[in-house]
Parts: structure tokens; C-alpha cells; sequence
């Protein structure tokens, strides 16, 4: 049976205390809503709808998938009412799925039995079992222990607050159960709502199937209202995320001091060392160092490379046993063929390094093409911009740049040419000479600093 979803994602999010919208907030460097569209997406849905309203054109722009339909929630009047803006979408023959936007940890491996469940006919509740139920509505079985309807936690008693069985808010069922009982629900509640979970009870009095599956996953039930709940989801995805990576044989310093906001792929004996972030899309080959306070964002970095701590690495290609920092910064558009080395303090900026080639500390590289075995010294720059346009620096395999050159582009330095140490270069160097370019020593015999009166 096709299964269409519908996603609720219209709440303002007061407690946020932002402009932003609550789906949009940022967790792990993408915003909550998305792990909740990229979850539904794993289950290969018919059709996937967002109930959108507070916010709505920035969560629509966010948004660009084309495969989304979105329903508008102009009043915000409950889950209920919500539900049934996008439920005239859904044909009556299908499963519908119902997911929270706010509620980002759910894992497609906690959804598939209450598909199952919602498919063999049965209106079905995910539940979670939790040490502190606050905030969360309850579950409501009857002695034989069948489920018969959820309570808010506002409206429910002091014996109904004492029960440990929370509802997600996630639900699934037959399209048409849902079509039959909404628009029978009514505002009567502590909060003046067309709450979803009143069709529970009514399917349940009705003689309908009811069931509540349980998920063993309390955590990923976690419901994002305000700064606190946030930061911990994003404690619980951190952990996740560590634990694959432990999984695979990568070696984390420190399980605890890690954060993948995107993509994180390690080939074996990978060492990752303390308060690393990840982002983008990262690859790294078999024995890659990653020492402490680095930021990899979009990066491939060759086997046996070691990058020293407090680097930054930004859509680049790093090649084989290459070695960068510590301080140093790779800026978009670096590649870095194998044996490549950058030291301390070393800045670089759509520039290709040949390999076994040195761009050493203290050192500016922007816009230019250095050959293998090169060997470029501390505090040379690349004057790359004439305040237009950005030029070429070109740099010839084997050439010697001594320390505190400057190479005005756009320039060519022929392959095994020196460059004698303080030179400001503007003209192409030879290749296998000399060039030296620097104004003649004066000393001014009696000349005195001037003193403050």
C-alpha cells in the first residue's frame, strides 16, 4: 500500500526566542526540519507534504526539493487542524504517516514498525518510554493494557501525569480513518486545540485497531521547543555520530569532542584527535591524522596525510602524505598534490601545489600554480589582486622562492629558478637563474628617533 507523509512544521517556536522559524533552527549545521524530510525520505513515500505557517516563505525557500507539496496553516488551531490541511491531498487509499518538524532524531529504523502497523489496518501511536515525562502527552491503557487514548499533558490528571509512556507525536494510519474522524474533533481542551490525538480515543470506542508501538529509542522521541532541548538533540546526534565512526575502526581521542555536521566518510586506521568539526561533505583516506581544534568543511584528504592541529581545511583536495600546519589554513579551490607540505601559519587560496613541494610558515598564496619539488619561504606572498581582478602566479618545478618575496602576479617563475630572500618581484623570473631584486643598503650616520616633548 503506497505511504504518503505529512509533516508538521507550522509552530512559531516562541521559546526559541528567535526571528528564525523553529524548523529552521540549526542543528549539527542543517536545519531540524531537514533530518525529519531526509528520515521520510528514506522510506520511499508516494508523496511527502509540509504543513507550513509561521515563517512560511523563509521555511519554503529553505526548501527547494521539488518532490515537496506544502499546505498552509494560516491559524494556528492544533495538530489536528493542521493534519487537515494537506489530508485533501491524500488519496484515501493510502497509509498516512504523521511526523513532528520539530522532532529531528527519528531514525527510519524506528518508523518501519509503525508502518507496518498503520498498513495492516491499525491506526498506530509511536510511544517512548521516558525517566521525566514532563511536557510530553500520555499514553492511556486500559487494564488489559490496550491503548485507548493519549492525554495532553495539560489537560491530564495527577495519576494520568505519573505515567512514564509518552506520545512522539508521531502517528500513522489508514488516510481514510484519518478523513473520517478529524473534522469530528473538537476545541474542548486546556488549550483551546484540534489536538491529532483525539482520534485515538475515538478509533478505540469505535472498536477500530489502536496500537501503540514502543520505541526503545527514547531519544530520538526528543521534541525541540526551546535553546535547552536543542542542545540536546544536538548531544544526542553528536554522540550517534561518534559511535559510527568508532564502529567503522576510526579512533577518536575523545567520543565526547567531535562534531560531524555533514558527511564524514574514514578509510581505515583514520586518528581523529580532540574538538574536530567536520562539515560538508568530508572523505579521509586510510592512516589521516586530524590533530586537535581543526575545521574540515567539504575536503578530500589523501592516505597518510597528517594535519596538525588548529588547521582549517575548506573545499579542497588534499593528495597522499601530505602535511599541513598546525595553523594553517586551506582556503576553497587548494589542491595539494602527494608529499605536498604547508607549515605554520600558511594561508592558501585556489592555488595547486606540486608534489613534494614546500610552501613554508608565514606564508601567502592565493591564484597560483607552483610545480613539484618547490620550495616556497617563510613570509612570501602572492600579490594575486591589483584591487580589480585577481592574476596568475605560476612557479616552475624545482624553483627556490627565498623568505620574504613578494611575487606581483601576474608572473611566471621558470622551473629551477632562485629568488633571493626580500625580493619584490614583478617581472617573470628565468628559469635556472638568479633574481634578486632589492633597493641598495643606506645607513644615515647621526640620525636620531624622535622623543615624545
Amino acid at each position: 500500500m503506497p505511504v504518503s507523509v505529512i509533516i508538521l512544521a507550522a509552530g512559531q517556536g516562541k521559546r526559541m526566542h528567535s526571528a528564525l522559524p523553529k524548523v529552521l533552527q540549526p542543528m549539527a549545521g542543517k536545519p531540524i526540519l531537514r533530518y525529519v524530510v531526509d528520515t521520510a525520505r528514506a522510506l520511499d513515500p508516494a508523496s511527502l507534504h509540509i504543513v507550513f505557517g509561521h515563517g512560511g516563505d523563509a521555511v519554503r525557500e529553505a526548501f527547494g526539493d521539488d518532490d515537496l507539496h506544502w499546505a498552509m496553516q494560516a491559524e494556528q488551531l492544533g495538530t489536528g487542524h493542521a493534519v487537515q490541511q494537506a489530508l485533501p491531498q491524500i488519496p484515501d487509499g493510502q497509509t498516512l504517516l504523521i511526523l513532528c518538524g520539530d522532532v529531528p532524531l527519528l531514525t527510519p529504523e524506528a518508523l518501519r514498525p509503525l508502518v507496518a502497523a498503520a498498513e495492516r489496518g491499525s491506526l498506530a501511536v509511536l510511544s517512548a518510554r521516558l525517566d521525566d515525562a514532563t511536557g510530553y502527552g500520555r499514553m492511556l491503557r486500559n487494564a488489559g493494557g490496550k491503548l485507548t487514548g493519549i492525554v495532553e499533558q495539560r489537560d491530564a490528571s495527577d495519576e494520568q501525569l505519573e505515567i512514564d509512556e509518552i506520545n512522539t507525536g508521531v502517528m500513522a494510519g489508514p488516510a481514510a480513518l484519518f478523513n473520517d474522524y478529524l473534522g469530528k474533533i473538537n476545541s474542548d481542551n486546556a488549550q483551546g486545540e484540534y489536538y491529532l490525538t483525539d482520534v485515538v480515543a475515538m478509533a478505540a470506542n469505535d472498536g477500530k485497531p489502536v496500537e501503540a508501538v514502543c520505541t526503545d529509542d527514547a531519544a530520538a522521541a526528543l521534541g525541540i521547543n526551546n535553546r535547552h532541548q536543542l542542545a540536546e538533540a544536538e548531544a544526542v546526534y553528536r554522540a550517534r555520530k561518534a559511535n559510527e565512526l568508532l564502529g567503522d575502526g576510526v579512533t577518536l581521542a575523545d567520543p565526547a569532542r567531535i562534531d560531524v555536521r555533514g558527511t564524514l566518510k574514514c578509510g581505515r586506521d583514520v586518528f581523529i584527535d580532540v574538538n574536530v568539526v567536520f562539515a560538508g561533505d568530508v572523505l579521509l583516506g586510510d592512516n589521516v591524522t586530524i590533530g586537535a581544534n581543526s575545521i574540515v568543511t567539504d575536503a578530500q584528504i589523501g592516505a597518510g596525510t597528517v594535519v596538525h592541529p588548529m588547521s582549517i581545511i575548506e573545499d579542497s583536495r588534499i593528495g597522499e602524505r601530505c602535511e599541513i600546519g598546525p595553523y594553517a589554513r586551506v582556503r576553497p579551490g587548494v589542491e595539494l598534490a602527494e608529499r605536498a607540505k604547508l607549515g605554520n601559519f600558511v594561508e592558501l587560496k585556489k592555488a595547486t601545489v606540486g608534489p613534494g613541494s614546500k610552501v613554508n610558515h608565514l606564508t601567502y598564496v592565493g591564484d597560483a600554480e607552483i610545480g613539484a619539488n618547490v620550495n616556497v619561504g617563510a613570509g612570501t606572498i602572492t600579490c594575486n589582486y591589483d584591487g580589480a581582478n585577481k592574476h596568475l602566479t605560476v612557479i616552475g618545478d624545482d624553483a627556490f622562492i627565498g623568505s620574504g618575496v613578494e611575487l606581483v602576479a601576474p608572473i611566471e617563475v621558470g622551473a629551477g629558478a632562485t629568488i633571493g630572500a626580500g625580493s619584490t618581484v614583478s617581472k617573470s623570473a628565468p628559469a635556472g637563474e638568479l633574481t634578486v631584486e632589492r633597493a641598495k643598503q643606506v645607513t644615515i650616520s647621526g640620525w636620531r628617533r624622535p622623543v615624545k616633548p
